[in-house]
């Protein structure tokens, strides 16, 4: 199966999906119903592209395809600190949330855990992939009972509130939240696109990379930092994903015929969105609202998340 033969089928996919998902039992309705699909299909393509940008290059740095930006507590920091909003604040929270300060604060709390579990978790226990999965899922059931036990001392209203922020969802995002997440997220990518290579010899290992030249440590804050903003626009505009990154990793890493980042970026970001897309359309049009896509995708993505443990376990 040539690279061309891939390129072409997951875009013609997407095309596919897209249309369908927009036109399918909406009555033409211009009006209404078509510039709200429209802009959920807007919000699944930005997300996917945080998702599985933010995914690969995480697995590139720690060097294991099992660990994923989710699974080392980063959307549990950021639901966190929309628990503290609405705890300290109250109403006047409520509006931050809604507010492009909310999404800097929560960027800069995002970027200062990243580089946090980089100096004490990652360097520490690289090699012990165990025990560094272990940490992670530590941290994160940490982090989520403190969020609970805060949600438990916040009003009701407060708390539906909050609840929406809790679970994967692609009807709370506003055009303007679009907007400024799709202008940061450009910028990001933008930013990383050069240096691409460099991720590739990183691929090889810390040891390899430093004797092949590259700065290694500066370029590892650098991705981190990357990283926390994607997921920062992800987790904002659709909620904690869980166990998403590792299933789109894989298959892309399973889909791509070579393993250089401008081909397995583009890659995850189509399986991605195909994923999303299906989901989404499942909801509206096969179950009626009846279920969530958090429920489908992480029932399915955590099933594939078991399984890949142990078959890495078992070799």
């Amino acid at each position: 199966m040539s690279q061309k033969f891939i390129v072409s089928s997951t875009v013609s996919i997407i095309i596919l999906l897209i249309v369908l998902f927009i036109f399918i039992g909406s009555g033409f309705d211009f009006d209404y119903l078509i510039p709200k699909r429209v802009t959920r299909v807007i919000t699944i393509i930005l997300a996917s592209i945080c998702l599985a940008v933010s995914s690969i290059i995480f697995q590139t740095i720690v060097g294991n395809r099992i660990l994923v930006p989710s699974v080392m507590g980063y959307e549990a920091v950021y639901l966190l600190w929309q628990a503290l909003l609405l705890f300290f604040l109250g109403t006047q929270g409520q509006a931050l949330l809604s507010s492009g300060s909310n999404f800097s604060i929560s960027m800069v709390l995002m970027l200062g855990y990243s580089w946090a579990i980089h100096a004490w978790l990652i360097s520490r226990y690289k090699q012990d992939i165990i025990q560094l999965l272990l940490f992670g899922l530590v941290l994160t059931m940490v982090i989520s009972t403190f969020t609970q036990y805060i949600q438990l001392s916040i009003s009701p209203g407060e708390f539906s509130i909050f609840q929406g922020f809790s679970y994967t969802s692609f009807n709370r995002s506003k055009p303007d939240e679009l907007f400024y997440g799709s202008m940061v997220v450009l910028a990001t990518l933008c930013v990383g696109y050069k240096t691409l290579p460099v991720l590739d010899v990183m691929a090889l290992g810390r040891e390899q990379s430093i004797s092949l030249g590259v700065d290694y440590h500066r370029y590892v804050k650098f991705f981190i930092a990357l990283i926390a903003i994607l997921v920062a626009v992800s987790t904002s505009l659709i909620g904690p994903t869980t166990f998403m990154g590792i299933f789109v990793a894989n298959i892309t890493y399973a889909l791509a015929i070579r393993h250089q980042h401008k081909i397995l970026l583009p890659l995850g970001c189509a399986i991605s969105i195909i994923i999303f897309l299906i989901a989404q359309f499942f909801i509206e049009h096969v179950f009626n609202y009846r279920t969530s896509v958090n429920i489908l995708v992480n029932l399915f993505c955590g099933t594939y998340f078991i399984i890949f443990i142990i078959r890495s376990r078992g070799k």
